[in-house]
């Protein structure tokens, strides 16, 4: 199964993430680990995009696209995986589709962990990343409703769309997912 994770920063896409990779035996490649690798070994591309991330924006496309073809088209991918924090935007979503042609694969379902403005910056604050200051927050829930959400047009108008809301107990919402995923 090939699934996408979407939702605001604190919606809980790690926690489900990480129940999902277990019940499925699938890789979960989130892309915020990814870049927080990559910025903490000091890699080219992690010095590129520190200041990008420190100050809770985007990471430009094209570094994003690459990022992913070289992630699956890793041995452990080939038989399914679990995207979490990529695509982000819709032109992102149609970029990974077009990727996905050439693999010859296709995202089966996009999960929205829907969770309200308030609950998300809550949430955040309590984490303990570096970048996880409040005005970092706040932007990356501004870029949120600004960029992400036509995602959800995107996967909707493919029926590929499965809308959770993230605002109940873990326990709850992967419940949801399951049953709905037919797992």
């Amino acid at each position: 199964m090939r699934l996408v994770m979407v939702g605001g920063p604190g919606a809980g896409k790690g926690t489900q993430a990480k129940r999902l990779q277990a019940a499925l035996g699938i890789p979960w490649i989130s892309t915020g680990d990814v870049l927080h690798q990559a910025i903490e070994a000091q890699t080219p591309l992690g010095r590129a995009v520190q200041p990008v991330v420190e100050k809770g924006e985007f990471v430009d496309d094209t570094v994003m696209i690459e990022l992913m073809r070289d992630r699956l088209q890793q041995p452990d991918a080939t038989q399914g995986w679990l995207l979490d924090g990529y695509p982000r935007t819709a032109f992102q979503a149609e970029e990974l589709d077009f990727l996905l042609d050439e693999l010859g694969q296709k995202v089966d379902w996009a999960i929205w962990l829907d969770v309200p403005k308030a609950i998300l910056m809550e949430r955040s604050l309590t984490r303990s990343r570096d970048d996880d200051h409040p005005e970092a927050i706040q932007r990356r829930i501004d870029l949120l409703y600004e960029r992400t959400i036509p995602i959800l047009d995107y996967y909707g108008y493919r029926q590929r769309l499965l809308k959770v809301d993230g605002h109940q107990s873990p326990e709850a919402i992967e419940q949801t997912i399951c049953q709905r995923l037919g797992i």
